[in-house]
């Protein structure tokens, strides 16, 4: 059963449905990747000095919120390194034993990707440490008196391990990670880029002032901007000529109560349940989630790094705190004190907490 994220078409999660879809779209090489200019460079660097060595590229751990692409560019690395990849997840490894199965069938310098890294277990990680230092795996025959341990060789591999909460991840598991890169939202114009490209590859009619809407309203998120994509050609063939003009983009976002910032319902309740019932805040983020009937970290890790982003909330140690711009969106008026993004509470505008 689909849970009610999987349905918002603005989440920035993959869905079950999407797995045939993504694929196609996904780019191969750097030269197709378009966005995260900074890290592209240093992974160019890494990867050509690892090549030229014949070496393995170092761990690498990728971070940041869903949607931009972690998995892709984790394929990208396999490709530019001529290697394979092998694609798992944290949760998908529950013994021992599933990772021994994946790591004894890599080949010399390939990839294994690991999907929501920092769900890993306690015995898998501490198993996967000798795995990425020594490139061996030791394992544990039999029970009592007579178990024994025997140290299984591995092929050299490269871990690349993505992940949505890199706080969680363990200071030792961390420390093993060579090169470890952080994903940004996307620009509005890398956004505009990475739709036309989509568009070319499905067979769309999409006008670049079409595509620009698009991606407008995409979040910075190039999975939700591919998804709105989708949506505006079903509407734009129904209801228009087949052309996704900047009419057609903007009537069939209007169709799916996307705003003009790429907020949703959700969003929007979540910003008004802040302003009617605690005041702007300072409010926990519990009696938030709470309030909208959603769970603490799907507000934590989905709607709010955006809202971030946008400055319409703010973190502050004592709870999320309502600024200017979010009033003026939602249409209500800020308590006094409230000017220009500034939170109810001056005083509280030093103590913003860090990232």
């Amino acid at each position: 059963m689909a849970s009610p994220e999987d349905e918002r078409i603005v989440s920035p999660r993959a869905r079950p449905d999407e797995g045939s879809f993504e694929p196609g779209l996904r780019p191969r090489s750097f030269d197709q990747y378009i966005g995260q200019g900074a890290v592209v460079e240093r992974l160019r660097i890494f990867i050509e000095a690892a090549r030229d060595r014949a070496e393995p590229l170092d761990h690498v751990l990728l971070s940041g919120p869903p949607g931009l692409g972690k998995t892709t560019l984790a394929y990208v690395i396999a490709n530019e390194m001529k290697v394979g990849i092998r694609v798992t997840s944290g949760p998908a490894i529950e013994r021992p034993g599933d990772l021994a199965a994946i790591l004894t069938n890599l080949s010399d310098r390939d990839v294994l990707f690991i999907d929501e890294v920092h769900r890993l277990g306690r015995t898998v990680e501490e198993i996967l440490y000798p795995a990425m230092e020594e490139y061996a795996l030791d394992i544990i025959i039999g029970r009592g008196p007579s178990a024994r341990s025997i140290r299984l060789d591995l092929p050299r591999f490269t871990l690349v391990g993505a992940t949505t909460r890199a706080g969680l991840i363990t200071s030792p598991m961390r420390d093993r990670f060579g090169v470890v890169l952080r994903l940004d939202f996307y620009s509005q114009e890398d956004l505009s880029r990475i739709v036309t490209r989509s568009a070319g590859i499905l067979g769309i009619d999409l006008a670049p002032e079409g595509a620009g809407e698009i991606a407008r309203r995409s979040r910075g998120t190039p999975r939700v901007a591919n998804r709105l994509l989708r949506r505006i050609r079903d509407y734009a063939q129904v209801r228009g000529t087949g052309r996704i003009t900047v009419e057609a983009a903007r009537e069939g976002l209007r169709l799916l109560d996307i705003d003009e910032h790429g907020l949703d319902p959700v969003d929007r309740r979540m910003l008004l349940s802040m302003a009617d019932k605690f005041g702007g805040g300072p409010v926990g983020l519990d009696t938030i989630a709470a309030s909208i009937s959603e769970e603490s970290q799907t507000v934590e890790d989905v709607y709010e790094p955006f809202l971030l982003q946008l400055g319409f909330i703010m973190r502050t140690p004592r709870g999320r705190v309502l600024t200017g711009p979010a009033y003026e969106h939602i249409g209500r008026r800020p308590p006094p004190g409230v000017a220009q993004g500034r939170p109810s509470q001056p005083a509280l505008w030093d103590e913003v907490e860090g990232e």
